[in-house]
């Protein structure tokens, strides 16, 4: 009996420490609370401050992450301030002198997180003043990549009450944010008065815009910030799909809360070598940061320069190829060249720079005659076997072709051509040995077509031709069609090509309006990627697009107002802002034999919300939400998870 009871109690014992056991056994609930700040010293919005150190205490084990480039103070720091996490507690020590009538904010963004769980706190910002008064207004608004809209994220925002144009490559700001994952930005501690506010991806830590590598953003416009109350409405979720309740909630609205910045790279246009090389042993390449039209000058030092070469530049005339004619010297291991060519001097004038080069090739010529004799080896092995078998052999190496690369064959749309790039420069290019056949019915013709070099290239050519739907063609090259400057000839070449009928494409008219002055407008289709696949110029105040493969396609426009067909960027001293772009917010859906209109207002939808979410690239990070697991973990317990705002237990409700 005395036994039994003493099993009796024993087992209670067990369940009882077992129910009280701290910890999170398997089975049992996550953490999904963010830490909550319990004290600070100073106060927070504490006034009268003196101490240059900030200490925040948490009610838990927190950790701080990237402080270096999620935390921002402002006015922002000359001399970076010391950020350290142990334990419970943060401590932020000022570097630089504390300012006057000042008030100062230390936004942590999202850089705070609980030590066991990861749950972020959120956007939380430390803010006093070391004057009487503490100042709180804030403003707000995103910054986007000008040339695409995509948000950009971690850029420095800040403010200037000097209106003068000259200010952002002359002073730091005197408020300061950082963009999120949104591109989304709010500068607090705003006094009253009359702002600019500009963006800077800071490479230097000056906060101020004084190099052209640096992606800057400014606005012409000035706005003073306000305050008023408002209302707002906040959803309470019972679990990630259904909603309990909505709630209305009493607020300051800060203006203004919608400021766009459109954020971009100034053309580099100052010149210099980047690198010279010699990636093969027939050319000599120079690269330049930026193209000029007058072209380096090359002259032989141990070698004769006159007429060695022949010039290849690319479209921008910022690489520049040197192909060696000369079979003898591309086989020479070091050519030695004074090279003449224009860079900017500190001044930002061009003046002429003459260096001595030794270009040598990446495998030397020992190694590629070794390279050589193993093919040839190769080669004697595969003929004499074929001679043992009483197979047709042959008794000299034939000499490797020039092999031309064709693109645009197979199938293609009435209105692609066929395009030609020569692996080197051609010596002779004979177009009466090119030939094309269309076949009606059962019967082959010849068919017009017209051959040209395509711009910006001493290698690519364009075959034109008038390509009729569901017809069949036959491009035929005979021999030696195409001989290069080392006498290598082309083999005979044979393409079909198959033009698709029009009943396998769509059409898409899009009416474009809001745009206020009458410069040239370019829309172009866009892929799932954000890659252009076709573009169209205005006219008459629609962009027509035609044989469109069915499909979903994504429409961006911009405003061309220097005609030149391309996107220009902007240039902050000369004033002038990059070329507006535009996204048409929502996906087309092309189908086969359709024709679709379209209208678009390209101010309908505000500029930070136009660009769909499917390819925007730049992904919102969402906070970590936790009690997703904590419902999937009660879905498998057969009870119901409800975590409700502003509440720190969750509420489990039996189903």
């Amino acid at each position: 009996m005395k036994k039994d009871k003493w099993l009796i109690v024993t087992l209670l014992l067990t369940i009882i420490v077992s129910c009280a056991r701290m910890g999170q056994p398997d089975g049992g609930w996550y953490d999904d609370t963010p830490p909550v700040v319990v004290h600070t010293d100073p106060s927070d919005k504490g006034t009268r401050v003196k101490s240059k150190k900030v200490t925040i205490t948490f009610d838990e084990f927190i950790k701080l992450e990237d402080a270096n480039s999620k935390v921002v103070i402002s006015p922002p720091q000359i001399e970076p301030a010391e950020i350290k996490s142990s334990g419970k507690k943060i401590v932020v020590e000022l570097k630089d002198s504390l300012k006057d009538n000042t008030t100062y904010t230390i936004d942590f963004s999202d850089a705070i997180s609980d030590n066991n769980e990861g749950n972020p706190m959120g956007n939380y910002t430390f803010s006093f003043s070391t004057c009487e008064r503490i100042d709180t207004f804030e403003v707000a608004g995103n910054v986007l990549d000008a040339s695409n809209l995509e948000p950009i994220k971690g850029i420095l925002v800040g403010l200037y009450d000097d209106l003068s144009d000259t200010v952002f490559a002359k002073k730091p700001f005197i408020r300061v944010s950082r963009t999120d994952s949104r591109g989304r930005f709010v500068i607090k501690g705003v006094a009253p008065g009359t702002y600019r506010v500009y963006a800077l991806q800071d490479a230097d830590g000056d906060y101020t815009y004084n190099q052209k590598s640096e992606m800057l953003a400014f606005s012409h416009h000035t706005f003073e910030p306000f305050a008023k109350p408002d209302i707002r409405q906040d959803t309470v979720w019972r679990d990630t799909l259904r909603i309990d309740s909505i709630i209305r909630v009493n607020y300051t609205h800060f203006f203004p809360d919608d400021l766009v910045l459109r954020a971009f790279t100034a053309l580099q246009t100052d010149r210099y070598l980047v690198k010279s090389d010699r990636s093969e042993p027939n050319r000599l390449n120079f690269f330049f940061s930026y193209g000029n039209d007058s072209l380096p000058r090359l002259r032989g030092l141990n070698f004769n320069s006159d007429s060695a070469f022949v010039v290849e530049p690319s479209l921008k005339n910022d690489t520049i190829t040197y192909w060696v004619k000369d079979t003898a010297l591309v086989n020479r291991d070091s050519l030695t060249i004074e090279a003449s060519y224009l860079i900017t001097d500190s001044t930002g004038t061009l003046v002429m720079q003459t260096d001595t080069l030794e270009m040598i090739p990446k495998v030397s010529y020992e190694k590629r005659m070794k390279q050589q004799e193993k093919e040839f080896e190769k080669w004697q092995k595969e003929q004499e076997k074929k001679k043992k078998k009483g197979e047709a052999y042959d008794s000299v190496m034939a000499v490797k072709p020039l092999e031309p690369k064709i693109t645009g064959g197979g199938t293609i749309t009435p209105e692609q051509n066929i395009y030609f790039t020569m692996p080197t420069p051609l010596e002779k290019c004979d177009t009466s040995c090119i030939h094309l056949y269309s076949k009606i019915d059962t019967l082959w013709y010849k068919s017009r077509f017209e051959w040209n070099p395509v711009e910006g290239s001493i290698r690519q050519f364009e075959l034109r031709a008038e390509w009729r739907p569901d017809i069949e063609y036959s491009l035929e090259v005979d021999s030696a069609a195409f001989v290069d400057i080392y006498g290598l000839a082309s083999k005979p070449i044979k393409q079909g090509i198959k033009v698709s009928s029009n009943d396998e494409f769509g059409s898409l008219i899009v009416n474009v309006s809001g745009i206020k002055d009458s410069a040239a407008v370019v829309v172009q289709l866009l892929n799932s990627s954000d890659a252009v696949i076709k573009e169209s110029t205005v006219t008459d105040g629609a962009a027509e697009f035609f044989y469109l493969k069915a499909g979903k396609y994504y429409l961006k426009a911009f405003i061309d107002r220097n005609g030149n067909g391309i996107w220009d960027t902007g240039d902050y001293h000369a004033g002038l802002q990059p070329e507006e772009v535009y996204y048409y917010p929502k996906a087309v859906e092309c189908k086969e034999k359709w024709d679709i209109t379209i209208g678009w207002d390209v101010n309908s939808t505000p500029i930070a919300r136009q660009k769909p979410q499917a390819i925007t690239k730049q992904k919102s990070e969402q906070e970590k939400k936790l009690q997703n697991r904590n419902a999937k973990r009660a879905e498998e317990l057969g009870i119901k998870y409800e975590r409700q705002i502003n509440t720190i237990k969750n509420k489990v409700v039996k189903k």
